[in-house]
């Protein structure tokens, strides 16, 4: 890949997208392709083989997805198999008929089994049952890397599967429902904290209500007061997490210095050939929540309702192929909350 080459990201708004444009940018790449979901529904196969034939990008970043907490995949589980499916079917497909040179799919290190080994190495995958709250969103991204490692033994293409940990960063999505643990809790507890100052202007603000019942309601719903913030399950669980920056350094450098021929060389059986990314550091959401809670200076309680799910127990990675390609994380977890938090207050 040279800084001429056309480089197509599929769901640049997204957070890792996003992240991967800017890392691309900072790097010297200008031929950068990028389309809105306005613009183009990956979810339309017609409209997004007609895209690369009239394009023809030589690298494809594959970001776009569907993606949520454990609420979100646990309601939402159709929509979650159904639009993942489609989105990188559509892609891989018409990467392949277009002749692309290479192509990355990221996955998510939740294919891994709820009980697997810890850390999760890449050959555990398929070993045992998925976790049942997110299983409609893993199978899909299980088919994504089958899908990968299935059209380069057949058709000798070069498209590589990544699997991140979980994921935060600028660009993150906030929502209360539908975001994973880290930036829902960054806003949970900030909106917990103009609350015990008073400030209850600033709190219908950061909700984009026009009344006082109306964050009241919300506000409820949440579980989060003055005094305290509700957050899901025990707090038990253990998480790793990965500055989304760091995640697209470790994309491009991916794309940048790997091909499929040598992940699969010396397998008698080609599998498992995905590549895991992460800090290989965890954290329980126990402390995370108190981390967050110290960083922004809340001083209420974190309430903790063991009548909900908790979630996989661990999932922690084994990142030794990654080191062993030569890329290692840069930012760690305090270092990320008071950057996201910072971000977040701007934006």
């Amino acid at each position: 890949m040279n800084k001429n080459s056309k480089v197509y990201i599929a769901g640049h708004r997204g957070l890792v997208g996003s992240a991967i444009s800017e890392n691309l940018k900072n790097k010297g790449y200008s031929n950068i392709v990028t389309k809105t979901s306005a613009e183009l529904d990956l979810k339309k196969q017609a409209d997004v083989f007609d895209f690369f034939e009239k394009e023809n990008p030589e690298y494809v970043f594959l970001a776009a997805a569907k993606v949520g907490g454990i609420v979100a995949n646990n309601t939402y589980r159709a929509e979650f198999i159904y639009d993942n499916l489609m989105i990188q079917n559509n892609i891989i497909h018409s990467a392949y008929k277009t002749g692309v040179k290479k192509l990355l799919f990221l996955g998510s290190t939740c294919i891994y089994p709820r009980m697997a080994p810890q850390p999760l190495r890449e050959d555990y995958l398929l070993t045992a049952e998925l976790e049942y709250t997110n299983e409609p969103y893993a199978i899909a991204k299980i088919a994504g890397i089958k899908m990968c490692e299935s059209y380069n033994i057949q058709y000798g293409t070069n498209f590589i599967s990544v699997m991140p940990t979980n994921l935060y960063g600028f660009n993150d999505n906030f929502n209360l429902e539908k975001s994973h643990v880290l930036p829902a809790l960054v806003r949970k507890i900030h909106l917990a904290k103009l609350l015990s100052e008073n400030n209850k202007e600033a709190a219908i603000s950061d909700l984009k209500v026009s009344s006082e019942e109306e964050a009241d309601k919300i506000l409820s719903q949440y579980g989060i007061t003055s005094e305290k913030i509700t957050v899901w399950g025990s707090g038990n669980p253990f998480r790793e997490f990965l500055w989304a920056d760091d995640m697209a350094d470790a994309c491009v450098y991916i794309m940048e210095n790997i091909d499929f021929s040598s992940l699969a060389k010396d397998k008698k059986e080609i599998r498992n050939t995905h590549i895991n990314i992460g800090s290989g550091k965890e954290i329980s959401i126990r402390d995370l929540a108190n981390l967050i809670k110290k960083i922004i200076g809340f001083t209420g309680e974190i309430y903790f309702d063991t009548t909900k799910p908790d979630g996989t127990p661990r999932k922690l990675t084994d990142v030794s192929t990654l080191h062993s390609l030569g890329w290692r994380h840069k930012v760690e977890i305090e270092e990320g909350i008071k950057k996201i938090y910072e971000w977040y207050k701007n934006n």
